[in-house]
């Protein structure tokens, strides 16, 4: 029995080894290809206006100002896929205390055939100097049911952005939120 584990453990050590000196090789021929990271490219998926209340301050934490934007409905629309944003998401916002904003929301969009999609939206706003180096890109987590249409978004991975729109007098609260599949 003490045979058999020993020659077990080789191996699965041998195995570890070569799949390490692979995964070496590989990289090494992936540094000398020009710019295989360098400009990824996009596709865009769809565009949502984000309905939204008024925002709830929690206040000073341990870590920063935490707040939270309550998301009561909207619309989103693309090439392949449109509907609506479900009410009664939420986007929890954290104020740190160099003065970045860190977003985490999570809501539901129900397309327009019925199926209902999970967002979850990580995103981080910089506002440099005097306000000129705004920067306010996020990372999206999609779950979409698996016998739908919309399986592709489970195999992806998806960046997005954010524009804070003028308001009009009268007008509901919202955001526009762009969701860019990385190729």
């Amino acid at each position: 029995m003490y045979i058999l584990k020993t020659v077990r453990s080789i191996a699965i050590s041998l195995v570890a080894i070569l799949w390490m000196q692979s995964l070496n090789a590989q990289n090494d021929d992936s540094i000398k290809e020009e710019g295989l990271y360098k400009d990824f490219k996009t596709e865009l998926m769809w565009k949502a206006k984000v309905k939204i209340a008024n925002m709830i301050n929690v206040g000073e934490s341990k870590r920063g100002v935490r707040r939270v934007i309550p998301i009561t409905g909207g619309t989103f629309e693309g090439s392949k896929i449109k509907g609506e944003v479900l009410p009664g998401g939420e986007d929890w916002q954290l104020v740190r205390p160099d003065g970045d904003t860190e977003l985490y929301a999570r809501y539901l969009l129900k397309t327009e055939d019925g199926h209902v999609i999970q967002v979850i939206n990580r995103a981080l706003i910089h506002v440099g100097n005097q306000g000129k180096e705004f920067y306010c890109k996020s990372a999206l987590d999609l779950e979409a049911p698996i016998n739908s249409p919309y399986d592709y978004l489970n195999h992806a991975i998806f960046i997005g952005t954010l524009e804070m729109p003028k308001i009009n007098p009268g007008e509901e609260p919202y955001v526009i939120i762009g969701v860019y599949k990385l190729l």
